[in-house]
Parts: structure tokens; C-alpha cells; sequence
């Protein structure tokens, strides 16, 4: 048995260039389904939310959702795409056991946004990825592998199958291919869905949580020799679900198709899968092209022609480009070029907005964000957002702080409650007893224990060496747990021994 040698990273793009794609699919925040009634709320029970037209059930006809179509032509316009006069659906036929009509109601060639852009920043570089079409589709259903050790099919015992996401309003964006990204790719894969959700959210028509599966992204990827000219054969890792493993995706499909190319191997055209835990992808099925999925017109749609002026009514009232918010928002708060990047890389430009708001500083807020809390969600692998604390709790958090009741350390500890769902920050810092102490009567028996066990130290301090006071503050800071009020200890220890600070 060989095993393939993985070439690093940099001597993957010395050789080779890569050319990325997007597909990436946003489940609408509509309160019904794209061509029935039924609720879409996440989280309900298997089944509960279906009937006869999402099922397929014979003689059951389809209805537009109206707020689904104008959701769609808000996101293209956002995405400076062009608005189709005229399009309409068609039937994508394949069989898979989640969708209950064997076949999907989509849009083939006639999309109702077409030809856009999204500017992304990218190490301080501007990079222009270009957008073919935007189009309105219903979503499948969801099944679930049980009695395995991966939650795949393979080595499961039983399939369930739930139908409450089928026919639900999902629109597909996809971009034209992106050559010329080199070694960036991978970053440029990321910035790309990172600006994208914000787009959406901005417009707020989805709530694009990637971990919910509201928003998942297909990444093409293809690599050719350097020098030709001749695009390699691209394979499509399927389902990618969030911002950090679209770019871990790209480059170990890159660094994987490298290591074939190298040995003369040919690359097939197939979906793939990432898999978190190792950061490879693995081979899924051949990748089916247009004509596999026998599309025609839906019969028992009309087609459907936007009005012109309804187009530019809902182009009037698009909201702040996200670009040019987060520009606006880096003034506000006085950042640098590099600040401001550090903000977006850790996905934290609205997190710390809506701390502010809810009534931290700037300072503050960034503080947690992109301290402690960044520093969590890395560890675990997750998204910023998804860590566990929210915005007002942080704002709560650093108000304590503010107030004296709290120092860093004390305030670390209620953070760790909060991420736990303890509650709020003032909650946990009354069940866990971690306000700072100030008080002096408190402190003086603490004060006097640290005196009288440091003699050497207390009498370079009675000599007006006041810097030694720092040993005893430690010793104090100590005995007390970090509680005690650090100011106020400092002035009993000079007030004891009798010296002036």
C-alpha cells in the first residue's frame, strides 16, 4: 500500500495556480415556505412542518412566496447584479430520499439576477470577485445517518428522514470563476463568504449562521501548472459550514490535488467532503452536469417579470454597504488600517458594535471580544459569535469593571460563568462571591498579615522605598483571591508603615 507524500504548502503555489469558485446557498428568513404555508422555524420537531405541497402529494399546486422573491432581488441588487426583465423556474430532477418530490423546483437559464460583483479586502488588497447569477430555489430536507461512528451514511444502521426544511426559500449565489488569487486563495475564499454573510445579514433577510446550516457554501477548486493557460479539472467540496473551514477547504484541496498532479495522476471531477476533524476533504460521488439533471420549465408555475419600478424602489431603500459601515465604524473608534483588520479577521465588527450600543466603550468592547473570547472560540474551533456571551453581557461585564466592583482577573472568572450560561454578569458575581473588595476594614487584617510577615520589606518602605509596596499589594492580592481592591490596599500599606506615596 503507497502512501501520497503531501507537498507543503509554498511549494504548491510555486508551481501551480489555482482557480476557486463559490456557490454558496442563504436559507431566507420568510416566515413561510417558498410555495406553500408552512412555518419555517428552525428547531421543530421532525415533520411538523410539511404538507401536501411540500410533500409532492398528487394535485397539489404551488404558490410564489412574494417576500422570498423581493429578499432575492434585494440580495442581488446589494451584489450590484442586473434584475431579470423575465425568468422563471424549472424542474431540477434527481432522486434523493430527503427530497419528497424527486425533483428540486430551482432556476436553470433563465436566473432572476445575473452578472454582478463583491469588492473583498484581502491583506490590504482589494480583489474583485465577480458574480454570475443569483437565483431563487426551494431547500431539500435533512437526513440523518444513526448508529455510525461518523454520522455518514457508511457504517450507519438506519437513515431518518426530516421534511421540515424541505421547501424552504434558498437562494444560490455563485460567483464566476476567480484565477490570478496565487497563494492567497484560500484567503480570498474566506474574505469572499465573510463579506458576503455580512451583505446578507446587512439586508436582513437571512440570519446566515452558518452553524444552523442557514447559510452553506460549496467550494470549487481547480489548480494548472504555471505557464499554461488551460484551466485544470475542478472538484466541488460540498456543504463547507463555516468561515474558517471554507479556507482550510481550499488549501487542502490545493495541497491534495498537488500531490496527484505531481505523480501524473488525474484529477476527476467530483464533489467532496471537508472533514473538521483531520482538515482534508474525501471523495463523494461524480459530479453530474446540466444535462444529468433533465431541467425543463415548471408547468404549474408562470414565469415571472419584476416591475421595473417596484426594482427600483427596493434598490432606493438598500441599506449601508457593510465596506462602507465598517470604514465609518473604524473612525468612530479611532482604530488603525491594521486594528480595524483585526476586528474583521475575528469576525467581531458587529459583535462589538452592539456591545457599544448596549453601553461599553469602544475600548471596552474590543477588550473582550478580541481578548478573551477570541481566544476561546479558537480553541474550540468555532465561530466568534457562537462562544457563548452576548454582546449586552460583555457591556455588563466591563460596566462592573468600570465601576470598580470588578478587577480583570475577577472579571476573566464571571466571563467563564457566562460562556458556562450561568447567567449575568452581576448574577455570577453574587453567587460566586467575586467583587472586589474595597472596603478598609476588610483589608486591614489582610494588610497587617502581609506586614508583619514581610519585615524586610516593610522596612525599606518605612525608609521610603514606596515602590516595594508592589510585594505586599502581591502578598494581599493573594490572600484574598485577586478580590481585594488593589488602590486601596496600596494606601493602607503606606498608611500602616507610615510612609507617603
Amino acid at each position: 500500500m503507497t502512501t501520497t507524500v503531501l507537498p507543503p504548502y509554498d511549494d504548491v503555489v510555486a508551481r501551480y495556480e489555482p482557480v476557486i469558485g463559490l456557490e454558496t446557498h442563504v436559507e431566507l428568513g420568510t416566515n413561510t415556505k417558498m410555495f406553500c404555508g408552512c412555518p419555517t422555524e428552525f428547531g421543530a420537531e421532525p415533520n411538523t412542518q410539511v404538507c401536501p405541497v411540500c410533500l409532492g402529494l398528487p394535485g397539489a399546486l404551488p404558490v410564489p412566496n412574494r417576500a422570498a422573491i423581493e429578499a432575492t432581488i434585494r440580495i442581488g441588487l446589494a451584489l450590484n447584479c442586473s434584475i431579470a426583465e423575465w425568468c422563471r423556474f424549472a424542474r431540477k430532477n434527481y432522486f434523493y430520499p430527503d427530497m419528497p418530490k424527486n425533483f428540486q423546483t430551482s432556476q436553470y437559464d433563465e436566473p432572476l439576477c445575473v452578472d454582478g460583483y463583491l469588492d473583498v479586502e484581502v491583506d490590504g488588497e482589494m480583489v474583485r470577485v465577480e458574480i454570475e447569477r443569483v437565483h431563487l430555489e426551494e431547500d431539500t430536507g435533512k437526513t440523518l445517518h444513526v448508529g455510525g461512528a461518523t454520522g455518514r451514511i457508511h457504517g450507519a444502521t438506519e437513515s431518518l428522514v426530516d421534511y421540515n426544511r424541505a421547501g424552504i426559500p434558498l437562494v444560490e449565489i455563485v460567483t464566476k470563476p476567480i484565477p490570478g488569487t496565487g497563494a492567497k486563495a484560500p484567503l480570498v475564499a474566506r474574505a469572499y463568504v465573510t463579506e458576503l454573510r455580512d451583505v446578507i445579514r446587512s439586508l436582513n433577510v437571512s440570519d446566515v449562521r452558518m452553524e444552523h446550516g442557514s447559510m452553506r457554501c460549496d467550494v470549487n477548486t481547480s489548480l494548472t501548472p504555471a505557464g499554461q493557460t488551460e484551466w485544470g479539472t475542478r472538484t466541488e467540496t460540498k456543504n463547507v459550514n463555516s468561515l474558517r473551514s471554507v479556507e482550510r477547504a481550499v488549501r487542502a484541496e490545493m495541497i491534495r490535488q498537488a500531490s496527484l498532479l505531481d505523480v501524473g495522476t488525474r484529477i476527476f471531477q467530483e464533489t467532496r467532503h471537508f472533514q473538521e476533524d483531520t482538515g482534508d476533504t474525501r471523495a463523494g460521488r461524480s459530479k453530474e452536469e446540466a444535462t444529468d439533471y433533465r431541467y425543463f420549465p415548471e408547468p404549474d408555475l408562470v414565469p415571472m417579470a419584476p416591475d421595473a419600478a417596484w426594482v427600483a424602489e427596493l434598490k432606493a431603500a438598500l441599506p449601508e454597504a457593510p465596506r462602507l459601515h465598517r470604514k465609518r465604524l473604524q473612525e468612530q473608534w479611532d482604530l488603525t488600517d491594521q486594528d480595524m483588520q483585526s476586528v474583521v479577521n475575528a469576525g467581531a465588527v458587529e459583535l462589538i458594535e452592539a456591545t457599544i450600543a448596549a453601553g461599553a466603550t469602544a475600548a471596552g468592547a474590543r477588550k473582550w471580544w478580541l481578548g478573551e473570547l477570541a481566544r476561546r472560540a479558537n480553541e474550540e474551533g468555532i465561530e466568534l459569535s457562537a462562544v457563548g456571551a452576548t454582546p449586552a453581557q460583555v457591556a455588563e461585564l466591563q460596566q462592573l469593571v468600570d465601576e470598580g466592583k470588578l478587577n480583570d482577573k475577577l472579571a476573566r472568572a464571571v466571563l467563564e460563568g457566562v460562556v458556562a450560561g450561568e447567567g449575568s454578569p452581576r448574577d455570577i458575581m453574587a453567587k460566586r462571591g467575586l467583587g472586589v473588595v474595597s472596603d478598609t476594614g476588610a483589608l486591614t487584617a489582610a494588610v497587617d498579615e502581609a506586614i508583619a510577615a514581610n519585615p524586610d520589606i516593610a522596612a525599606k518602605i518605612r525608609d521610603g522605598k514606596v515602590a516595594a509596596a508592589g510585594a505586599l499589594v502581591g502578598a494581599v492580592m493573594k490572600t484574598t483571591r485577586g478580590q481585594a481592591d488593589a488602590k486601596t490596599v496600596r494606601e493602607l500599606i503606606l498608611s500602616r508603615l507610615g510612609a507617603e506615596g
